[in-house]
């Protein structure tokens, strides 16, 4: 693990290797799962002002989920999540022209219609944050419909923090990153048995 600031990092950040490879799985995460992505809770206002820009990309059913509990809801962890449709598909997925799961939000923020990129969850998966009093742990998860992600990003040698450079800089700034990218080649020169090596 790694210090940061307010933030413990797992090393599979820097260890493991990850690239969405969308041509093979087709945008599955946002349509599978038990709840709904995690939601800050600034993030809820800013979606649900949002809703008239992307409306008419939303499926009928998630447009009747939204009207009957709204955008989110709060899981079994206390927590606002994304509402979802038939208890796994996020009410922002629409699908594209080539039967890709893509995200309204995004899409509405690539056409200029938005500032706000997406849920800063979605944005950094495969990475998840769990705060807890005193500091923020930043695990990679790991599910089996990335497997496709796991394979590409070993193929092509990208590690996951690379990978998700730019959402890591929108959540935890410049500075962190920087000393995140010093710390994978300190750790890199460091031989095993070193007390500052990899464990």
């Amino acid at each position: 693990m790694l210090q940061i600031d307010d933030s413990i990092i797992s090393l599979d950040l820097l260890d493991e290797h990850f690239v969405c490879d969308l041509a093979s799985c087709k945008g599955i995460c946002c349509i599978e799962g038990d709840d709904g992505a995690p939601l800050e809770e600034s993030e809820v206002k800013i979606i649900e002002n949002l809703l008239p820009l992307i409306w008419d990309d939303l499926t009928e059913k998630s447009k009747a989920i939204i009207e009957k509990q709204g955008i989110s809801y709060i899981d079994d962890d206390g927590e606002p999540v994304t509402s979802i449709v038939n208890g796994a598909e996020c009410v922002f997925t629409y699908t594209d022209e080539n039967g890709i799961c893509k995200c309204a939000i995004e899409k509405a923020f690539r056409e200029g219609k938005t500032d706000f990129y997406k849920p800063i969850s979605c944005h950094l998966y495969p990475v998840r944050l769990q705060k807890y009093n005193e500091f923020i742990a930043v695990n990679y998860h790991r599910w089996d419909v990335c497997n496709c992600a796991r394979k590409l990003g070993s193929k092509i040698k990208v590690p996951v923090f690379r990978f998700l450079k730019e959402p890591l800089i929108r959540r935890f700034g410049d500075a962190w990153f920087e000393q995140l990218e010093i710390a994978d080649i300190e750790l890199k020169k460091a031989p095993p048995t070193s007390p500052v090596g990899r464990r």
